[in-house]
């Protein structure tokens, strides 16, 4: 773009415009933006250029550190869930025999309708929701669970 501004500078010479006319005046006022012009577009796209390379070098690493990140996932991925078997797990889980054998009993709220699960180590009579946060009471019966009206 300076190339072609300085040759139309050239011809511009060439015409021997008169500087002292309206017309000769706006042709060089024209001329002298044009030049502005071009050396502000050389020196954007000489900028835009070195962005490129240095995103292409981010992208680069960050290529790297995704294979890195992948790579310890997919090694990862086979111990997310404990399935009991605590001898041949890696996962730093609670599961014992003594946990396996114990009983859980789920329960409708009768406030918000949202499952309820408990153990045996929860009094039944004094069940809160976590959901809502109702207390109520239930009689646990192995083959029936009942809720009991709910309290406030």
């Amino acid at each position: 773009m300076i190339e072609k501004a300085a040759y139309i500078k050239g011809l511009c010479d060439g015409l021997e415009l008169d500087n002292s006319t309206k017309e000769g005046k706006m042709i060089l006022a024209l001329l002298g933006l044009v030049e502005e012009m071009a050396e502000t577009i050389d020196d954007m796209q000489a900028k835009m250029c070195e962005l490129e390379d240095y995103c292409e070098e981010l992208d680069e690493d960050l290529g790297d550190v995704e294979e890195v990140l992948l790579d310890l996932d997919d090694e990862d991925e086979d111990f997310d869930e404990c399935d009991g078997d605590c001898d041949n797990c890696c996962l730093d889980c609670d599961l014992d025999d003594e946990d396996e054998d114990e009983e859980y009993f789920e329960i409708v709220c009768p406030a918000c309708g949202d499952i309820v699960c408990f153990d045996s180590t929860i009094d039944p009579e004094e069940l809160k929701c976590p959901a809502c946060g109702e207390k109520f009471e239930c009689i646990v019966d192995e083959d029936d669970l009942k809720a009991i009206d709910g309290e406030e």
